[in-house]
């Protein structure tokens, strides 16, 4: 799950990434502030989202590359248009509310807010327990594993989401 230092993340969409990472308190927020990289861009709305239908789903698919690239703050942005559109309380919606709490977590540590960030991963992953196997695309198990060991310190490198995916099925 995680990559090593020398190789890039994989990507899944081609859309380009904003100018900066949002971090607090040390760049622009991204929508309120004038020099903000989103700043009076209308918010993307998705309808629906099926789960059975991710490998389709472009906001889904930039979620993970922004998190994937450490774009966290972003990424959680992302993913929250997905966790809306599958339904706050259904299964996949938990599961991608875990994935915006995972984001979040990480950006906590990059802060350096360490307690925090676990207690944020940790909550992540409760959201996510229903769910075995390949889900959206995400080896769970390996996930999980790939989280808990980045957020005790056992792995130095942020979690990278390596999706399963049939190579037809994302190329545009």
């Amino acid at each position: 799950m995680n990559s090593s230092a020398n190789s890039s993340p994989p990507r899944y969409t081609d859309r380009p990434f904003p100018s900066y990472r949002f971090i607090p308190g040390k760049s622009p927020h991204p929508t309120r502030n004038p020099n903000g990289h989103s700043y009076n861009k209308p918010l993307e709305e998705l309808t629906s989202f099926a789960n059975k239908q991710w490998q389709r789903c472009d906001v889904y698919l930039y979620g993970i590359d922004l998190f994937n690239h450490g774009y966290l703050w972003e990424a959680h942005e992302a993913l929250e248009n997905v966790w809306i559109a599958a339904g706050r309380k259904t299964e996949t919606g938990l599961f991608i509310q875990g994935l915006i709490q995972i984001s979040a977590a990480h950006l906590k540590k990059l802060q350096e807010f360490n307690i925090p960030a676990k207690q944020l991963a940790i909550k992540g992953l409760e959201k996510m327990k229903h769910v075995n196997g390949i889900y959206l695309g995400i080896d769970v198990s390996n996930f999980r594993c790939s989280v808990e060991s980045y957020f005790s310190g056992n792995n130095k490198s942020p979690v990278i989401i390596q999706l399963i995916t049939n190579s037809k099925c994302h190329n545009k």
